[in-house]
């Protein structure tokens, strides 16, 4: 077996056609920006398992969330606070409670981790 050194060609074999055609094709980097954020955010072991806790309860109090997350509600509220910026949970009042719901880019991004994960034995 054989390792590389490195990991670029030591030959220009540019397929110019191809190539601009896949350049012209990719995400403005505001964009890539903004999504690589979204993916962040659930990088994070504690949110992805708030994400999954939204996804199955639905609305959830933060007081619930710190409950099934077994972390303190302070925590459990900065980590909500990441994901409502990443655009991935929204956030209500009710009375002198916060409410949190999966947004649907939150949902649709969940879903892909967890096909991701499924194809994938866990360790345990």
């Amino acid at each position: 077996m054989t390792l590389m050194a490195d990991d670029h060609c030591d030959l220009l074999c540019l397929d110019l056609d191809r190539a601009e055609a896949l350049r012209r094709m990719r995400l403005p980097l505001q964009d890539a920006e903004a999504l690589a954020m979204r993916a962040r955010a659930l990088g994070d072991p504690l949110r992805l398992n708030l994400a999954i806790a939204l996804r199955e309860g639905g609305e959830l109090c933060v007081c619930d969330l710190g409950w099934i997350a077994e972390r303190s509600d302070q925590l459990v509220s900065h980590h909500l606070r990441l994901l409502r910026t990443a655009g991935l949970v929204a956030s209500r009042r009710d009375g002198k409670m916060v409410m949190y719901t999966l947004t649907n880019a939150g949902a649709a991004l969940l879903a892909s981790v967890l096909v991701v994960a499924a194809s994938r034995p866990v360790a345990r």
